[in-house]
């Protein structure tokens, strides 16, 4: 299959003013705690899970897993993000495609609670370890609980800072699970992109959209720009959002705004 070729770009355009907030008058989707059971950290983790308008078994959805940061947790993007109200804005002016979103928690451990030193090693290298984790049960329970679709074509991935990072390790490395990748001020924890891009004739054929995204004030703009330049230079397809903004939830909803618009778009017919 064709990937859906995007060009790269540096644009300084604004959701619309209220695209973040709640509307009272509009079609509204339900946002739920859910709990799994985890054979990689050996307990049950949570994840919340935002169903879109008019919900029904009777139809299949698209889904789009989204990671948090290394302070967050599952209800990062709940608390900080204004996701539910994106999404339902987006819907009610008809932007988006009828999806899913799981929102883990990336940090697969017996205690994966964001307190103490959030930058420990054995903290930090479960951010890694949540791969295990997605594959092995989150993405298995979402696919026997929900009315999803399971192609890789209808299954879509991002995250702000490290799980900005994820999404890009993750998405890049399993392309037989996702076709959309969006990866928000990516933090430290991002292979260097020549592992990103091993399977290059791979991503080239498969991926429909890489969406990579940073604040011209971030201090960590250097890793999305290093993965920014090294796709130039290797003539690898994306996006590439460079606006003015800090490394924060400001910019990232911003960010949310526009990825969701390029995700799951039916096929343009010759």
């Amino acid at each position: 299959m064709s990937p859906l070729v995007l060009p790269t770009l540096s644009v300084s355009n604004l959701p619309q003013a209220g695209f973040d907030e709640y509307k009272k008058d509009i079609p509204h989707g339900e946002c739920k705690e859910v709990e799994y059971f985890s054979s990689t950290t050996g307990v049950n983790r949570k994840a919340m899970v935002y169903t879109p308008p008019g919900y029904s078994a009777n139809n299949k959805y698209n889904v789009l897993y989204l990671f948090h940061g290394i302070g967050g947790d599952h209800l990062e993007w709940l608390n900080c993000g204004d996701v539910v109200n994106i999404f339902d804005n987006l819907y009610a002016e008809n932007k988006i495609e009828p999806m899913i979103i799981v929102m883990p928690n990336g940090r697969a451990m017996k205690d994966d609670r964001a307190i103490g030193d959030v930058f420990a090693k054995d903290k930090v290298e479960a951010f890694d370890n949540f791969q295990n984790d997605l594959f092995d049960n989150l993405i298995p329970f979402i696919e026997s609980n929900y009315s999803v679709l399971t192609h890789r074509d209808n299954r879509a991935i991002a995250g702000e800072s490290m799980g900005g990072g994820q999404a890009l390790n993750f998405g890049l490395k399993y392309l037989e699970h996702f076709a959309y990748i969006g990866s928000f001020s990516p933090a430290p924890n991002t292979n260097p992109p020549h592992i990103l891009f091993a399977n290059k004739e791979k991503i080239l054929s498969d991926l429909k959209v890489l969406w990579i995204s940073c604040g011209d004030k971030d201090e960590l703009l250097n890793i999305s720009e290093g993965v920014h330049e090294y796709c130039v230079q290797e003539n690898i397809p994306h996006t590439w959002y460079l606006n003015s903004g800090k490394h924060d939830f400001v910019f990232w909803k911003d960010c949310l705004y526009k990825f969701l618009q390029e995700i799951f778009k039916p096929a343009k017919k010759e």
